[in-house]
């Protein structure tokens, strides 16, 4: 653990003097856990909050999307917690604060703050070379990808599915990511970003490899039920969510020739993936955000090291909006992250906020700049 401390510090170092940005997740003193609470409280404007809820119920009334749960909390305070629209329209249930949702890519902050906590164990380390572990990247194409650079998504990598065709042939996650060894980098690794699927998949495989037990088994253990997230799986074809599987409701991705919403069915897999395919609810993935806010506590339980998440949550890379650390998109000071299902989540360490909202209208127009734009400006002077 010494030396794993050494060499963080010795990142965090470079990565200041590289970007001159650095998550103020690492030192954090303040350990709030999740509870109702007034926007007084918390410091927030309760009349303006109103009006950044008002600007879904609008979204909501025009057809933009289909419902949403919103969340957002200050200070462990949580000041908004509201369901509108619908979950499942032609059947007429209202979206509710338990609804489930398909996460798609908000997955992968917790993939990477699995990573960690193997990093933390001595069992992977964010400079080892992928090859060590999946024998069939062990050439000229893949043999110089680390960990890293799948974790910020400078891997080289350009392929852009989930997983290679044909389907038969990905049994398992493992063996699935043991497949894109042969296609490897397309340029240098480190060398540039671009958002890679596959290369989280290829996370979630190491961490299956490292662990010596499943994905979703791992994340169960070692974080969902830790932190109480008892709503929260992995999915895969067939999976029955312990029998909450009416608590979700369709993806609406299209609209027809009227302009009705139409529902549809996400992509399943037949086995746990990193890229994606986590279900879960806004209180579920507020509770990740607040640890990950806390600095790597919750309710006195420590799931990660403060330099761990500090790690996580500082740029790695530059993008076209900010930059990308480990699992996370970094704008204007704020980590954040959404899903293609139509899933948003953010973190603003500076004034202590975490945020979601959370739909299944993913080609809507959901209004979740404005929306942010709002809750900062709640804040009290």
């Amino acid at each position: 653990m010494k030396i794993f401390a050494i060499a963080i510090r010795l990142h965090l170092t470079l990565v200041i003097l590289t970007f001159g940005i650095v998550s103020p997740a690492i030192g954090a003193e303040e350990t709030n856990t999740l509870s109702a609470g007034t926007p007084a409280e918390a410091g927030m404007s309760p009349a303006i909050l109103n009006g950044a809820l008002g600007i879904y119920k609008e979204a909501v009334a025009r057809g933009d999307i289909v419902g949403a749960v919103v969340l957002v909390a200050r200070h462990g305070k949580v000041v908004l917690h509201e369901a509108l629209g619908w979950r499942d329209k032609e059947k007429r249930l209202p979206m509710e604060k338990n609804t489930m949702f398909h996460m798609a890519s908000n997955t992968k902050p917790v993939i990477a703050a699995a990573v960690a906590r193997l990093v933390e164990d001595d069992s992977l380390g964010y400079s080892d070379l992928v090859r060590d572990y999946i024998p069939e990247w062990d050439n000229y194409r893949a043999g110089l990808i680390k960990i890293e650079h799948l974790l910020s998504h400078t891997s080289g990598l350009r392929i852009n599915t989930l997983f290679l065709p044909p389907a038969s042939e990905n049994t398992s996650l493992q063996r699935a990511a043991a497949r894109f060894g042969s296609i490897g980098a397309v340029v240098t690794p480190g060398a540039s970003y671009s958002y890679n699927n596959p290369g989280y998949n290829t996370l979630g495989a190491l961490i299956e490899i490292a662990s010596g037990v499943l994905l979703e088994d791992f994340l169960d253990t070692t974080i969902y039920s830790p932190l109480g997230m008892l709503d929260t799986y992995n999915f895969r074809a067939g999976h029955q969510l312990e029998g909450k599987l009416e608590r979700m409701g369709p993806v609406y991705y299209k609209r027809n020739k009227d302009g009705h919403w139409i529902p549809g069915t996400p992509t399943t897999i037949p086995f746990a993936r990193g890229s994606g395919g986590m279900v879960s609810t806004t209180w579920d993935y507020a509770v990740f955000c607040q640890m990950i806010l806390n600095g790597g506590i919750y309710e006195g339980k420590r799931l990660l090291q403060s330099e761990s998440v500090a790690l996580m949550t500082s740029a790695k890379v530059k993008t076209s909006n900010g930059a990308y650390g480990y699992g996370w998109s970094l704008v204007d000071g704020i980590a954040r992250h959404g899903g293609s299902d139509g899933t948003n989540a953010w973190i603003d360490f500076e004034h202590g906020i975490i945020g979601l909202v959370f739909t299944q209208t993913p080609r809507g127009r959901p209004p979740i700049d404005r929306f942010r734009q709002l809750v900062k400006l709640a804040i009290d002077p």
